[in-house]
Formats: C-alpha cells, structure tokens, sequence
C-alpha cells in the first residue's frame, strides 16, 4: 500500500475485479498449489505479465491470509534422521518465520512429531505455500496444520 493509505482493507467480490487482477489471484493459486514452478510458467498459463503479476501480488491476499502478526500452529511428522528438523527450521527461517515453540516427541518406529507455533506476521509466502514448501523437505512425511490464532 502507498503511504497514503490508513491500511483499511475491503472484502471484495472476486466478479467485478479488474481481469489482471483477477489473473494475479490465479497465478499465485498455481504457484502455491505446485501447478506452476516459476512466476514465469504461471503468469504464461494465466496469460499476463509478470510485471503486472509482481505490481499487484503483495496486494491480493485470499481471505484467511489477511490476519498479520496472528500464529499458526503446524504438525509435521519426521523420520528420524539427523538433519530433518535443522532443515525445516532452515527453511521457516527462509521464508520469514517466527518461530515461538518447538515441540518433539521422542521418535518411535523411526518417526518423531514436532509441532511448532509460528508467528506469520512477516511470512514472504502465503501459509497454505509454507506448508507445501515443507512438505517437499526430504524426510517431512507429513504436514498439516492445526491451529490458526
């Protein structure tokens, strides 16, 4: 938002968007569903530019994202081996996490469950991104989240 703005958001019908904007919402849907890679592979499918993409993306939000500076609890399930939990915590680090509380139970039948409260106030992705982000983490057996606050 401009500097002029008082950060006053507005619910609005997704049918009288203007269509790059309505574009920019299907682009970042393909990206955070893993059906495109790239900005460039999702703006091509959609059919814009990415720059309109990048003008517009930090400013259309699916409904549940609005809520900044609230905390999300996620469960993972990992296999035991060493690395697995540095790695996943590398990797909110990377995407602009704060991390609250770690919990991990002790591992049985070589898997282990973690559940961390995060604080999504400066995430760079949206959260349904960060936990498919975390999925692909090679020992992540699974994701999911349990609490939004």
């Amino acid at each position: 938002m401009d500097g002029d703005s008082d950060g006053t958001r507005y619910i609005v019908d997704k049918r009288i968007l203007p269509v790059v904007l309505s574009k920019t919402i299907e682009a970042k849907e393909l990206l955070e569903k893993g059906k495109a890679n790239t900005v460039h592979e999702a703006v091509e499918m959609v059919g814009m530019s990415r720059s309109a993409y990048y003008k517009y993306r930090d400013y259309i939000f699916p409904f549940y994202e609005i809520d900044e500076g609230k905390i999300i609890t996620i469960h993972l399930l990992l296999s035991h081996r060493k690395g697995i939990l540095s790695k996943v915590l590398n990797e909110l680090a990377r995407l602009g996490a704060n991390i609250l509380t770690i919990n991990q139970s002790i591992p049985i039948h070589g898997v282990a469950n973690v559940t961390i409260a995060i604080e999504v106030k400066k995430l760079i992705v949206g959260v349904q991104e960060l936990l498919s982000k975390l999925e692909w983490i090679e020992g992540v057996n699974e994701v999911s989240l349990l609490a939004r606050e």
